[in-house]
């Protein structure tokens, strides 16, 4: 079975509490995300599959930037988001070197818009591994995502965040009707 690990948003401006949309930095904190994404990162590698991390940004200029939606819409205005940006850069305790390949998305889910089905399906792809946060959007939509595509998909719980536990706690056990939640200790066990 061929195995990718994917790792979403763990960018500056998500995850770092000098973020602009930083709403899931302290719960990320608490719960030690960026080691465990480092610890995941390095069993993929040990075990040769396929790592790729994902950010969610916009084009110089926004010029791909839906401003009439609640939920991006006021990123424009904030300055939050956009290519090249000092934001947009992988959280600093991130070992972003351990990835293959590096996605950058233009909306929430991994899928939307970008080249990732196609370089997963080049590799034979058929589990994927995915953390990131937030746990209530981008895990969420990129695990519904990969589940209609008829990926095995797993979540690795204790490399995700959200706003809070509640949140992320919910989150899980929505996402435990179409994958596995395990931890990241689990991965060592997973051929």
């Amino acid at each position: 079975m061929a195995t990718a690990f994917i790792g979403l948003d763990y960018i500056m401006e998500i995850v770092h509490p000098q973020g602009k949309i930083s709403h899931t930095a302290q719960h990320a904190a608490e719960r030690g995300v960026i080691a465990k994404a480092n610890r995941a990162l390095a069993i993929a590698r040990e075990k040769g599959w396929f790592t790729i991390l994902v950010k969610v940004g916009f084009e110089k200029g926004y010029v791909d930037h839906p401003k009439h939606s609640p939920f991006f819409g006021p990123l424009h205005g904030m300055g939050a988001l956009e290519m090249e940006s000092p934001g947009m850069d992988f959280h600093p305790e991130l070992k972003a070197e351990l990835a293959d390949m590096v996605v950058v998305k233009p909306r929430i889910s991994a899928f939307y818009g970008t080249r990732l089905d196609a370089a997963l399906r080049a590799r034979k792809v058929d589990r994927l591994i995915i953390a990131g946060v937030s746990t209530a959007w981008a895990v969420q939509s990129t695990v519904r995502d990969a589940h209609d595509r008829d990926y095995e998909v797993f979540v690795l719980e204790d490399a995700c965040a959200a706003e809070n536990d509640s949140v992320h706690h919910s989150s899980m056990k929505l996402l435990g009707a179409i994958a596995k939640v395990i931890q990241v200790e689990d991965l060592e066990r997973l051929s």
